[in-house]
């Protein structure tokens, strides 16, 4: 089972590579970086494999740490192989490397549209209609609702409407 996942792998690999034209670069997920590391240090070690491997670490924009992961761009795909074959499972900060090929955002099977991707936000948010809109005016009227729940008292009175009583 492994041997075909391997297989698999390389296959998927392979038809990247080859459809690389030289003017394109290619992106390499770098992954189980540590907590704290010198990005100077990781740049040689890429730069040992071959010249021209552009790192950008991905770090939390609250506290500004590494998030554990970053992509390398590479011009020539048999540079981005042989930095997979060699540096892949390397042990870099007491932690073994994870490099392989990223896949775009655009073509993942399965995922979510990024405005989706939130804590609960399996299902779909409700479209609200237009009615439901609060519409800012320069002249506030004295008897009018508060603006901030003008959408929910709409859907009240709805509700009301359409109540019937049973006699």
């Amino acid at each position: 089972m492994i041997n075909f996942m391997m297989q698999r792998r390389s296959h998927r690999l392979a038809q990247s590579f080859s459809s690389a034209t030289p003017s394109m670069s290619l992106r390499l997920y770098v992954g189980n970086l540590p907590s704290v590391f010198d990005v100077k240090e990781l740049e040689a070690l890429l730069n040992g494999v071959g010249e021209g491997i552009r790192f950008k670490a991905v770090n939390d924009r609250e506290t500004g740490a590494c998030r554990g992961f970053g992509f390398a761009n590479v011009d020539d795909p048999n540079l981005a192989e042989a930095l997979i074959a060699q540096l892949n499972g390397h042990d870099f900060g007491g932690q073994a490397l994870r490099i392989e090929l990223s896949e775009r955002r655009d073509s993942r099977s399965g995922s979510q549209p990024r405005e989706d991707r939130r804590p609960g936000g399996n299902s779909p948010s409700p479209v609200r209609k237009a009615a439901d809109k609060v519409v800012h005016a320069d002249q506030v009227e004295s008897n009018a609702p508060d603006p901030r729940w003008a959408g929910e008292l709409a859907k009240l009175k709805n509700l009301l409407a359409n109540q019937t009583v049973g006699v």
